[in-house]
Parts: C-alpha cells; structure tokens; sequence
C-alpha cells in the first residue's frame, strides 16, 4: 500500500548517558553516510483521453501537476506505457441471469487473455454466483487460463461486493501493475461484503476496477440500475475504467479494456508537506497547458495512510 513511513531516531524525552555515547560512537564512524527518512513512494497509473474519446499520447512528465490534499508534489517517477508487470484478476458473474451468455463469455474471456499475456504477466480467474470460486490461481501460462473459464459452472444469487474484496486482496501481494476485471450484469445480492469494504480493499492494494456490464438493450424492471451506478463509480474511484456490452458484443468491450491497459502513463512521488493525522490522502492530476475541459484524466482518488482494521 502507498502509505508513507518514516524511521525516526529519537522518540522518548529520556535519554541515558550511556545510550547517548553509544549512539554518538556509532554514528563517528558514519561521518559521510547521512541519516536519511524512510518515505514510501506513491505511486499510480493514469489515462488521458481528449473529448472525443482518443487517448492523449505524447505527454512529458513537465506536462502533469499533481497535488496530494491540495498541496503540490513533485513527480520523481515517470513512465509512458509502462513495461512495469501486469497482474490481472479476471472476475465472472456466474449467477442464474448470466447462465445463457455463458459460453459467449467464456470464448470472450479466452481471446481477452491470449491477446494481453506477457511474458511478465500473471492472470487469475475467479467466478461469483452466491459465492466466490477460484478456477485458476495467479500464472503466466495461457493453457491453465483456458481451463479454468472451461469450468464456468454458478448458479443462484451474486456475490458482487465479496468477489471486489476478495480479488483486491489477492492482488495485494503482487508487484506492479494491479487490476481487476469485472464482467456482470448489475448488482451485489449476496449479504456479505459492502460497497464501502470493497471500494476500501480495491484501494488499500492498489487495484484499478475494469466493470464490463452486460445488461439487457431494453429498459426492464429486473435492470438494476444501482448497482450499474455502483460499478462505474468503483471503477472511477480506483483509476479503471467501465464499458457497456453494445452491439460489438464482449470482444469490443474486452479489446476496450486491453487498448486502455496498454495507454497508461506511470507517475510517482514522495509525499512532502503532508497533512497531519489524515487516514486517506486525496490525490489530484491535471495537464495545466490544457483547459479543463480538452483531456479526460483517470487515476484513483488517493491512498489509506492508516492500517486497516481487521474484519470481525
């Protein structure tokens, strides 16, 4: 997690004479090696897109300011389209009212799959119905990818929230770049996890959501518009990005995702001049040679400097 961390040297008001001399003897010895603070760097992957949709390329570090809670930083870490690894869960509604697109998800998924693996990368693969199943842990290898969307089963309710948490917290563990894909048709109806535990999960690791909605075309009582309003703004809250199954069907909406994963600018910095006693930090970029208006810029909203308390 992108939380800064300082070693100070002295805490307490009482000092013995001896520790005072110990110290003073180690440090005579250490005249060229300054004390330095350990700070944690923050970092996070952003998009830009101009008005009509097409992604901004092009852009230098002296392009970008950032601020964290409003006070400026200074960007020490610059990348664009990043070489940086990828690890990507890939997260399916197999709940009752996905069961017949079932097996257009599934050759979806597999072409998604073969046209992202790197070398580099890793992918897991999790189902959610009522409850939330693994089919293929973290790997490189396409052919353990397949299997594991061959062996789609679910059925009953769906596990939205449990599935974000869950998946965030297994990205957690991973270097580089974390995402999480969602395919589903709307809503969490599962008690268990909350919208606030999983947007704090997806956060706290460091995971971008990628929500691919399937609804259907038509307008109907059973379309769970709150839970489409939940997807997107989880997705816009964590830096990723939301796409609606349209007439290119899941394909268009995969090679969307793809293509947005592939644009991404890296920035990082060192946070200086914090606010005292913050437990989540809010970040913002901006490109001040355009009008606020000309670019569309995504990135998540900011980090948890705190720990997070442990679920009962």
């Amino acid at each position: 997690m992108a939380l800064p961390r300082r070693r100070l040297a002295w805490c307490g008001i009482s000092i013995s004479l001896p520790v005072i001399l110990g110290v003073a003897l180690r440090l005579a010895g250490q005249e060229d090696k300054p004390l330095r603070l350990d700070v944690k760097l923050v970092s996070l992957f952003v998009n830009v897109t101009d008005q009509q949709g097409a992604i901004v390329g092009g852009l230098t570090k002296e392009d970008f300011k950032l601020t964290e809670d409003g006070r400026p930083q200074t960007i020490t870490v610059f990348e664009r389209q990043s070489e940086m690894p990828l690890n990507l869960t890939l997260a399916i509604d197999t709940s009752s009212s996905t069961y017949k697109d079932r097996y257009m998800e599934q050759q979806a998924a597999k072409k998604f799959v073969h046209a992202m693996m790197r070398p580099q990368d890793q992918m897991s693969v999790l189902e959610f119905d009522t409850f939330v199943t693994e089919l293929t842990a973290f790997t490189n290898k396409v052919a353990l990818i397949d299997h594991g969307l061959d062996h789609m089963r679910g059925e009953g309710g769906t596990a939205l929230y449990d599935a974000i948490y869950l998946g965030s917290k297994s990205l957690g563990s991973k270097d580089g770049r974390k995402v999480l894909v969602l395919v589903t048709d709307g809503g969490d109806t599962v008690k268990g996890s909350t919208y606030d535990d999983a947007l704090e999960q997806a956060l706290r690791n460091e995971v971008m959501i990628y929500s691919i909605i399937d609804v259907p075309i038509e307008a109907s009582a059973g379309r769970d518009l709150g839970g489409e309003h939940a997807l997107i703004t989880l997705s816009e809250q964590t830096g990723g990005k939301h796409f609606y199954v349209d007439a290119g069907g899941l394909d268009k909406a995969f090679a969307r995702v793809s293509d947005d994963l592939r644009t991404q600018y890296l920035l990082g910095y060192y946070p200086k001049n914090q606010e005292p006693g913050k437990a989540f930090h809010r970040i913002q970029v901006t490109v001040p040679r355009a009008t606020a208006e000309s670019f569309n810029i995504r990135h998540k909203t900011g980090y948890y400097a705190d720990p997070q308390k442990s679920r009962e």
